[in-house]
């Protein structure tokens, strides 16, 4: 006959070496601030689906779709997600638009 402290103790050993402790990666985003709006400044418009990438209507490839907006030079930035488009593609897409500077993100979610 064991003890209950036993069985304690092998239940919890068991979920500790079961288990994961790893940090997932985290997207900072950058919070809205107040300041004047610059109506010249038209929006572009980032179209992501499973497959397929498009800035502005022309389809571009993720690795260069910063260079793409560092070109433009825009103030904010629409991507609209496909129907099936998973997380994991979104924090990739906002991972590669991380190191264009000024760029306000508005991400539109399919209902």
């Amino acid at each position: 006959m064991t003890s209950l402290i036993d069985v304690i103790f092998l239940l919890l050993l068991f979920f500790m070496l079961s288990s994961t402790f790893s940090k997932y990666a985290m997207v900072p985003l950058p919070i809205g601030t107040a300041g004047a709006v610059t109506p010249d400044a038209s929006p572009v418009f980032v179209k992501v689906d499973v497959d397929a990438l498009t800035l502005n209507g022309e389809a571009v490839q993720l690795t260069d779709l910063a260079a793409a907006m560092t070109a433009s030079a825009p103030t904010t930035a629409i991507i609209a997600l496909g129907p099936d488009v998973s997380a994991q593609r979104l924090t990739d897409v906002l991972a590669a638009l991380r190191g264009v500077e000024n760029l306000a993100l508005n991400v539109l979610v399919p209902s």
